[in-house]
């Protein structure tokens, strides 16, 4: 029996040994579950792919705690910019004699300052100079690392302050969108009415073939009503279901080839052009919904995009007034509603074409008709009624019946428009004529954003006001002003705008006054010469005798002056006499005028050239204009008048301080 501290330690087993070796080289994958329109993905990023493995490992450290504690919309960006930069040095680091397994945050070993910027270059000769994505890229590693610093001491401080400085190359400025034409807003619009009356009919020919239909697997696969019901019932959802039909298309009856004819979905061919065509007799697809999509954003002005596709059964509420939408705006974080009232006046429909449920006289709901927001709603819910009925599937208000995984599986899903052949350009390709013509012409891009902006310019157009009236409550000043007030119509009318007030501006400018001789003075109480002078009798006396005297000239009617509203009394003579339209200057008051117009010559010597313009160009003129009309005597006269009399100019000293500096 072995004594007290006699026992020699065991040694572990070499299974043991191999099992903790590789729990200490391990690393983990790093991943990311977040929730996006009804779909849980699960982004992943696995450091051990990389050499440099443990400074990828911090990396995604820091962009799951990131995400997670901030809610991150898209935290895929993130593994992305990791998954580059890992990339890079794997192959940056051993050609400048570096070992990738020693590159970490907490070390000195690797230049990752320098790293950071040869990453930097490599992104942007990659991507180009037009592209976004080597800001990007750089601006999440660097956000990364500057998360890592402000918790782990041993960071390097040259790199904390990297860190905290932006990119090397600038963020490039997006193109800035303008707005769809007025002609281009009525084509769309009528193309989409013309779309949702076309899928109101086939839905309602589908309907028809219903109520005529009964289970195939009893009474046949070859009457396109019971393969309408089979897509009702869920018989139809995939290509198997329809091995009954022969093997040639060729070979079918000739109805369920005149239907696959009438609703071709594109390219398809054989089995699963049959099963396509039959679910769109009950179902819409993608580019179905399309045209309610156009109509809703030209109707709803404080709507963007995004919050339209995530709208769900619920934040819809109907009501006799209108109808209560609530909105998510996901990047404010806040929830809003907005209330579209419909018209009191009850709509009667006869034409059973504008309706998918009319059969002769039909009372629809009270509201402003079918084209309003409340009205394409309720068609909305309408032709997607069966889709809801048929599938077990989410609430969302787009849904649509589209091929699944596999290709030849038909399921309810959401309407994203992400692929091709559903996105707006497509859908306005596939309008043209019989010649394969385009029956629009739309300007590029295609773009639905395009479509709000359109909106709020046909806003600007309609209120006017200013750019806190535009913006309404879903948007800042400074975000209307960068985002909305930059289109071609709102930049139209401010140009109109600006004519008007340049057009009162130059109206003011350029009304001279009034200069009467010697004969027309005297005779200024007679009315017709008080008529043609623009006065009274009881003015022209009045200035006769010198109650209407301002200083330089006289006035009409000093409680009628262009620079003071509300029947008020002038209070800028005589400042502005010279440049306003009820002056009237006597031959008597010419050597004033003259004194006037020698120190409006002295202020250019006080004056710089810019100020001289602004304050005394116009006056200037306007007494050069009003000399014009003398006679070289009278202005001769008038200098001689001002050298016996010793006359002085005499200006109020409100004007002298405000215009002498």
């Amino acid at each position: 029996m072995a004594r007290r501290g006699e026992r020699a330690p065991r040694p572990p087993t070499p299974v043991a040994l191999e099992q903790a070796a590789t729990e200490l080289d391990r690393i983990g994958v790093r991943v990311i579950v977040r929730e996006q329109r009804g779909r849980t993905l699960r982004l992943s990023l696995d450091p051990s792919m990389f050499r440099c493995s443990v400074l990828v490992a911090e990396l995604a450290d820091e962009a799951v705690a990131y995400a997670r504690r901030a809610s991150l919309r898209r935290p895929d960006c993130y593994f992305t910019a990791v998954r580059a930069f890992g990339s890079f040095l794997d192959a940056h680091l051993p050609g400048v004699g570096c070992d990738p397994a020693e590159a970490a945050l907490a070390g000195m070993k690797v230049d990752l300052i320098e790293a950071l910027f040869q990453w930097e270059g490599d992104l942007r000769s990659r991507y180009g100079l037009r592209s976004a994505e080597p800001y990007r890229s750089a601006a999440s590693v660097l956000t990364l690392i500057g998360m890592r610093a402000e918790r782990d001491p041993d960071v390097p401080e040259n790199l904390r302050r990297r860190a905290a400085g932006p990119p090397t190359y600038k963020r490039r400025q997006g193109e800035v969108l303008d707005e769809y034409s007025n002609e281009e807003r009525l084509a769309l619009q009528n193309a989409a009415r013309a779309d949702i009356r076309a899928l109101e009919a086939r839905l309602r020919r589908g309907q028809q073939l219903l109520r005529s239909g009964h289970d195939p697997r009893l009474h046949g696969w070859t009457e396109v009503a019971n393969l309408v019901w089979a897509a009702k019932n869920g018989l139809l959802t995939t290509t198997e279901l329809l091995e009954h039909l022969p093997g040639a298309s060729a070979s079918w009856p000739q109805p369920i080839r005149e239907v696959i004819e009438a609703n071709r979905p594109g390219k398809e061919r054989g089995v699963y052009a049959c099963v396509k065509a039959i679910n769109r007799l009950l179902f819409p697809g993608e580019q179905d919904l399309q045209a309610f999509r156009v109509l809703l954003l030209l109707g709803m002005a404080d709507c963007t995009p995004e919050e339209l596709l995530d709208l769900r059964l619920a934040d819809v509420e109907f009501s006799d007034a209108g109808v209560r939408v609530r909105q998510t705006k996901l990047r404010a974080n806040r929830i809003r509603p907005d209330f579209h009232p419909d018209s009191p006046i009850a709509a009667t429909v006869t034409d059973s074409a504008e309706h998918p449920n009319a059969e002769g006289s039909l009372d629809i709901y009270t509201g402003t008709g079918r084209w309003g927001v409340g009205g394409l709603l309720r068609r909305l819910l309408d032709v997607t009624r069966l889709a809801r009925e048929s599938f077990a599937c989410e609430d969302w208000l787009f849904l649509v019946v589209e091929a699944g995984r596999p290709r030849t599986t038909m399921r309810a899903k959401l309407a994203e428009w992400a692929e091709p052949h559903s996105a707006l350009t497509a859908w306005i390709a596939s309008h043209h004529n019989e010649d394969g013509m385009p029956v629009m012409t739309i300007s590029q891009p295609h773009y639905v954003r395009r479509l709000r902006k359109t909106v709020k310019t046909t806003r600007v157009a309609a209120l006017g006001g200013t750019l806190s009236d535009l913006a309404a409550d879903d948007h800042h000043i400074e975000v209307f002003r960068n985002h909305y007030a930059h289109g071609t119509t709102a930049l139209t009318l401010a140009g109109r705008s600006i004519n008007r007030a340049q057009e009162r501006v130059f109206l003011k400018i350029t009304a001279k006054p009034l200069l009467l001789d010697a004969d027309a003075e005297r005779r200024l109480a007679e009315p017709e010469i008080a008529d043609a002078a623009g006065m009274s009798v009881e003015q022209a006396a009045g200035m006769r005798a010198g109650e209407y005297d301002m200083g330089l000239t006289n006035c009409r009617d000093p409680y009628d002056s262009p620079f003071t509203s509300g029947g008020k009394p002038c209070h800028v003579a005589p400042a502005m006499c010279m440049i306003c339209r009820n002056a009237v200057v006597f031959l008597s008051q010419l050597p004033r005028l003259l004194l006037l117009a020698d120190h409006i010559e002295r202020m250019r010597d006080v004056l710089d050239p810019i100020g001289w313009t602004a304050i005394w160009g116009a006056q200037s003129a306007a007494l050069a204009e009003v000399f014009a009309e003398c006679g070289e005597q009278q202005l001769h006269q008038a200098r001689e008048a001002i050298d016996d009399q010793d006359l002085r100019l005499d200006l109020p000293l409100g004007m002298r301080t405000e215009y002498d500096r």
